[in-house]
């Protein structure tokens, strides 16, 4: 029976597990406003520290570490000067110059990608809005000859933005790039870079990031 109520208590959302985390390490994990990085091997540290924990698994740990590792607040907080900390929130050793120009650059192409998403929103919008205040076409008058079926109008673009890994979450819709066209599906499983989808049809297949749309 205990068994059976742990896994009931098992958190799975990574937005669950990281206020766990803010909740049960404070001084390492900072829920709002700016971050101190990680000591490196933080992960390992975590696993044990909560290996009798049933609420969360390893799995479900590293996913919630690499969302909270790739926000942009975490990588404005790697800068020079900035001081590595433990669990506990003790200070380990100075940042390596590598890590930072690492840090700037991925949330440099985070953002550019994030602005080109909007980018694209809008001009959706504005395309949208502009075909529905279109005036409407004059009725021709009437011919003694049939008059020529109308040519139907093809169906607007979708606009697809390329999706980023620490923004997937399991139960999303996506579109997974299979050919030629998108296909739509759900977000089954998350594993480092594969990516899970059941598609509409039923099928089941495992792709890498760069294949998810949105």
């Amino acid at each position: 029976m205990e068994v059976m109520m742990e896994s009931t208590e098992k958190l799975t959302d990574t937005n669950a597990i990281l206020a766990y985390l803010y909740e049960t390490f404070p001084l390492c994990f900072i829920a709002e406003g700016e971050t101190k990085p990680l000591k490196i091997g933080l992960f390992q540290d975590l696993a044990e520290r909560l290996a009798d924990d049933s609420k969360v698994s390893k799995t479900q740990l590293r996913i919630a570490l690499r969302r909270y590792t790739s926000s942009w607040r975490y990588l404005k907080g790697v800068k020079a000067g900035a001081q590595r900390i433990d669990l506990d929130g003790q200070a380990c050793g100075e940042l390596e110059q590598e890590h930072i120009e690492h840090a700037q650059l991925t949330l440099k192409e985070s953002q550019e990608k994030a602005k080109a998403k909007r980018i694209a929103k809008a001009t959706a919008a504005k395309a949208s809005e502009k075909a529905s205040k279109k005036p409407a076409k004059k009725v021709a008058p009437k011919r003694t000859k049939p008059a020529p079926k109308p040519v139907k109008e093809a169906a607007p673009a979708v606009n697809l933005t390329p999706a980023v890994l620490n923004e997937l979450k399991q139960n999303q819709r996506v579109n997974v790039k299979l050919g030629k066209s998108p296909v739509a599906g759900v977000i089954v499983d998350i594993k480092k870079e594969d990516v899970q989808v059941q598609l509409d049809s039923g099928l089941t297949v495992k792709v890498r990031v760069e294949h998810i749309m949105l």
